[in-house]
């Protein structure tokens, strides 16, 4: 069965191939499997044989690796232990949590199997084999005569492919991945564990230290790990949550390496990285500069002092809004690191210059200009209409996850609409047996719910579209808004009449009596319901004109990456997506600014310096200070620091999803978890570059020690056979 499997993948690899001619500096890039054998790993300093990584023929390090919850994580035992990442097991820590066993800030340890705790929310996704489906993929558009039905029927190809290889195969999820707009399209299949259970959760004062001060901040400090265990049942087929479960058996788990590394050493990283937008034109990063980033971040950063407030005095509501706030965070000052970043270095600029050059490429050929002379005006085109709806689009795409009660709204206004489009005699045992998806959707919602703060900022989203200019108007706000008064009163108006008055809010009501029903439902309406379907109708009436451009662009960029890899001579590597890549490099410090120089690793030392400072990022548990005092480092001090390393930079190319990915050394071992980027390096997303570009990972060292002296966690160590 593994040899079966194995040839499909390799043909699958193969096929891939044909993306990738000749590989760029091998330093830079987020490689696709296939592409590993184009670059001199060896050279570089790794020290076993390249199907250590990736064998078609058996098992390799590829089937250690999970994606658990939007992370990546690794096994590093036989019994389905996975390491990852502090902040990739935040929500299910928070939605565990409770004012009594405040694991969020407390951390939490299972000294045995039956004190493990249901990781609600996460599971993980293991690649089992991928193939090049573009052919089919861009056949099927290519029926269509205009843009719009070119890009449905893309999108419907690659539902359908997956379908069919899900219907092979019951025993995997099967997802269809774009690797270059309008190019090349890859089916990917997956295992999937559902019964994922929470091991070992340090203090959050370990997990998060530093806070938002240090985050994508060097020298760093935080000690972002967590240990999970995957549960199947006793087949061995995944299965829910059950007390009958068994842990998982992989076919691979990864050794830890206690004696870690020094600077200058060969590190890799296997991992599922999330997006990348270096294959675009210059006016996609334009509009990422003028419109997504600066719009993000202060929107992000009002919610937070939204939340912050309601939270301040009621410890339950603090837990509640936890991961919310933590996720904003983080998206905004990366948004504002890649503000900076792509002022430091002038990115549009360059990418305009490169495109004129391009341009001028295409006319100095006739074939190229017959085929291609109208593609860099096309995108032009195309962009400014982007821009032209910039504000209102930003604005749809934010107000369902901003306000709780707005998105509660519109799940119960789809449910109604498919109940109602069922014959009347067919609509009870509907609501029957679909109510309780529609009831897990909501618990999602109200889990993270509070009035305050949902009141707040359902206020400014009000307030921002009565702002917006005469084209890009949000008519049910407009609606809502009419009369003399002006705008606050206006506004507060809206707000009582929707948020205030309605029952939507009480959760209560809607699992016990709204959904109890169809009388019921389809007799309850409420202003929240119907500011929610003008919302709704007004998308809908726009998503025409937006799936038109969408298929405009598929078009677009197929035919720019094209003719750019023509003009360079080469191809390039495919963005990332999420899927399986690898990335490799040195342990290496950096200049951030002129005469200063970063070293690569931090110890325990500074976190008791930063301590000092009485910054509340920067508490720690006491125990550490003792620990440091007495020197007691046990056996994860062989190294001239005298001390134990906390952290450590390279120049691997990262980003979002790398979160947790393993970071290995030479002999393929574990020495670290990756968890974030330098300042500078937030934006990897659309430009990397050796001198700036460096990413951190937590030293398998410091996690040992943490677990063995300050946890007393022992077992782990054991069940690791790390000493």
């Amino acid at each position: 069965m593994i040899k079966l499997k194995h040839k499909i993948l390799l043909a699958a690899m193969l096929c891939i191939n044909a993306m990738v001619q000749a590989a760029t500096s091998p330093d830079e890039g987020m490689y696709p499997l296939s592409e590993l054998k184009k670059v001199n790993l060896a050279k570089a300093g790794f020290e076993i044989p390249m199907n250590e990584i990736y064998n078609p023929q058996g098992i390799s390090l590829i089937d250690a690796l999970v994606n658990v919850g939007g992370c990546t994580g690794s096994f590093i035992s036989d019994k389905g232990l996975i390491i990852t990442n502090h902040h990739c097991a935040f929500s299910a820590v928070q939605l565990a949590s409770t004012p009594e066993n405040d694991y969020i800030n407390k951390g939490f340890v299972a000294r045995n199997a039956e004190q493990e705790i249901e990781a609600k929310g996460l599971t993980c996704r293991i690649t089992d084999s991928y193939e090049d489906v573009s052919t089919k993929v861009l056949a099927a558009g290519a029926r269509a005569s205009d843009p719009a039905s070119r890009i449905k029927l893309i999108k419907d190809e690659m539902k359908n492919l997956a379908k069919r290889a899900e219907m092979a195969d019951p025993g995997i999820k099967a997802e269809v991945s774009e690797m270059f707009i309008g190019k090349t399209y890859i089916l990917f299949k997956y295992r999937i564990i559902q019964d994922v259970r929470l091991v070992y959760v340090p203090n959050r004062s370990i997990g998060e230290f530093g806070g938002e001060t240090d985050n994508w901040v060097w020298p760093r400090h935080t000690g972002d790990f967590s240990f999970m265990r995957a549960y199947v049942a006793p087949d061995g087929k995944p299965a829910k949550y059950s007390k009958k479960n068994v842990p998982y058996t992989p076919k691979k788990f990864l050794k830890v390496n206690a004696s870690g590394v020094n600077e200058n050493d060969f590190v890799f990283i296997l991992g599922y990285p999330g997006r990348t937008f270096r294959n675009r034109p210059y006016q996609y990063i334009q509009y990422q500069q003028q419109f997504q980033l600066p719009y993000t971040a202060e929107l992000y950063e009002y919610e937070n002092k939204a939340m912050d407030e309601a939270g301040k005095d009621n410890k339950a509501t603090e837990i509640k809004l936890a991961t919310r706030i933590k996720r904003n965070a983080n998206v905004l000052k990366n948004y504002r690191g890649k503000l900076k970043g792509l002022n430091a270095i002038g990115l549009i600029d360059k990418k305009k210059k490169e495109d004129a050059e391009l341009s001028a490429f295409i006319r100095s050929d006739a074939s190229l200009s017959r085929k291609y002379g109208s593609l860099m005006t096309g995108i032009d085109n195309l962009y400014k209409q982007v821009f032209n709806e910039a504000y209102r689009e930003l604005w749809f795409s934010q107000i369902y996850s901003s306000t709780s009660m707005l998105n509660a709204s519109a799940y119960i206004n789809s449910f109604k609409k498919a109940m109602n489009a069922r014959p009347a005699a067919q609509r009870t045992a509907f609501l029957t047996d679909s109510a309780k998806y529609l009831m897990n959707s909501l618990r999602t919602i109200y889990n993270s719910y509070d009035a305050h703060a949902d009141r707040a900022i359902f206020a400014k989203m009000l307030s921002d579209a009565a702002a917006f200019p005469a084209n890009q108007r949000i008519l049910a706000v407009d609606n809502s808004m009419k009369g003399s008064k002006d705008k606050a009163a206006q506004i507060n108006e809206v707000l009582s009449a929707t948020l205030q008055r309605s029952r939507i809010n009480d959760s209560s009501f809607v699992f016990n009596e709204l959904l109890s029903s169809v009388t019921k439902l389809n007799n309850y309406t409420d202003a929240l319901l119907s500011f929610e379907g003008e919302l709704r109708q007004q998308q809908q009436q726009h998503k025409q004109e937006t799936e038109r451009r969408e298929g405009e662009l598929n078009k677009l960029m197929g035919d720019y990456v094209t003719v750019k890899e023509l003009f360079k001579k080469q191809n390039f590597m495919p963005d990332a997506n999420s899927t399986l890549r690898m990335t490799y490099g040195h342990i290496k410090g950096y200049s951030p600014v002129d005469a200063s120089w970063m070293k690569p690793f931090t110890t325990i030392k500074g976190i008791i310096e930063k301590g000092a400072s009485g910054n509340p990022d920067f508490e720690y548990p006491s125990s550490i200070k003792k620990l440091w005092e007495a020197k007691d480092f046990g056996p994860f001090v062989k190294n001239d620091l005298n001390d134990v390393p906390v952290a450590f930079l390279y120049d691997m190319d990262t980003t979002g999803g790398n979160s947790g990915s393993p970071v290995m050394n030479a002999k393929g071992e574990l020495v670290a978890v990756n968890f974030d980027r330098v300042y500078e390096a937030t934006i990897n997303d659309y430009a990397w570059n050796e001198s700036y570009s460096r990413s951190i990972g937590v030293d398998i060292r410091y996690v040992l020690w943490v677990a063995s002296k300050v946890d007393h966690a022992d077992f782990l160590l054991r069940e690791i056979n790390a000493k």
